[in-house]
């Protein structure tokens, strides 16, 4: 196991789910060391407004540095000596992969390749990657289960992420690394990134603007809460297994229409649609078989769409006040 007083390097980590992960960790007082290159994806300022609470906090250091310059990622690990990683960082979307594949390919391959090489130079046996449920493609079977065969990505997005998988599965079997990836299903909460449907819908309804749906609104995702998320990863770092892929999903999906019911009354707002095709690279339906997970891990879903929606429209009215 992962020495207690070592600190968790988390990349990522001013992110949504990376902003989450570190307040639990910070919570328990275990020293986290953050990298994050705060980059334009979407607005820097919202990232920095994540982690602004944690950098009064002594077991926190903050790592402004892109996880594709090896020599600052080394000098990272030189300096610290983390026990574990945990790598969220990552170009994420589907849609904007598919204009931009080579940034994708260079954040996610190339970023992950050289954590590796950090951990395998400097010991670190433990590393926790964050992959995605796009993995899986247009997938007949579903619910979808991590003994499926990946075969066909639809998205660079999607090719990346598996790539990393099959790149961690390397480094385990040279070196001994032990790696979790865990695919992390279209997750959804308080401090969710802009550009995701919920948080996206929310705002252009409180504005009266329109929202985009695509197709005919019957697409369907496995929205997962984030506090789920993060109780995920927290069992998955606390177990430790040499080499596992895992779900992590709330294992019900809802349609695009059901969502946009759910914001209206959450929010106490209308929404007006603008009907949209289906762009490339997005898939009908994603659906979590957990089995797996919960035998292992002892994971469980504790917060249903419903209320998670409501807990996210909190949020998101109380920001607007």
């Amino acid at each position: 196991m992962p020495d207690s007083n070592a600190p968790i390097l988390l990349t990522g980590g001013a992110g949504f789910i990376g902003s989450h992960l570190a307040d639990s960790l910070l919570a328990e007082g275990r020293p986290v060391v953050c990298v994050d290159d705060f980059n334009d994806f979407y607005e820097p300022e919202i990232k920095r407004a994540n982690v602004a609470q944690h950098a009064a906090n002594p077991l926190y250091t903050l790592v402004e540095a892109d996880i594709r310059n090896l020599a600052a990622m080394r000098e990272t690990f030189q300096r610290h000596r983390p026990a574990q990683v945990v790598h969220l960082a990552a170009r994420a979307g589907v849609r904007p992969s598919v204009e931009q594949p080579l940034l994708y390919v260079e954040t996610n391959e190339l970023g992950t390749l050289n954590l590796l090489e950090c951990c395998r130079e400097f010991g670190v046996s433990s590393f926790i990657f964050a992959s995605s449920s796009s993995v899986y493609g247009v997938n007949s079977k579903v619910p979808f289960s991590v003994d499926d065969k990946i075969t066909c990505p639809i998205s660079p997005y999607a090719a990346t992420k598996r790539a990393g998988e099959l790149m961690c599965y390397t480094y385990h079997h040279l070196y001994g690394i032990h790696v979790t990836c865990l695919r992390f299903f279209t997750v959804y909460g308080p401090r969710q990134r802009p550009d995701l449907a919920i948080h996206k819908f929310a705002r252009l309804m409180a504005a009266g603007k329109e929202i985009p749906v695509h197709g005919d609104g019957s697409m369907k995702r496995d929205f997962t809460y984030i506090a789920d998320i993060i109780s995920g990863v927290r069992a998955a770092m606390a177990k430790d297994y040499p080499y596992e892929i895992l779900n992590l999903g709330n294992s019900n999906p809802i349609s695009v229409m059901e969502l946009v019911q759910l914001l209206e009354e959450s929010l106490g707002m209308k929404a007006q649609i603008a009907w949209r095709p289906v762009p490339p690279g997005d898939v009908p339906i994603t659906y979590a078989d957990i089995a797996r997970t919960t035998d292992l891990l002892g994971y469980k879903v504790t917060v249903p769409f419903t209320l998670g929606i409501r807990k996210f429209a909190q949020w998101f009215l109380d920001r607007r006040r």
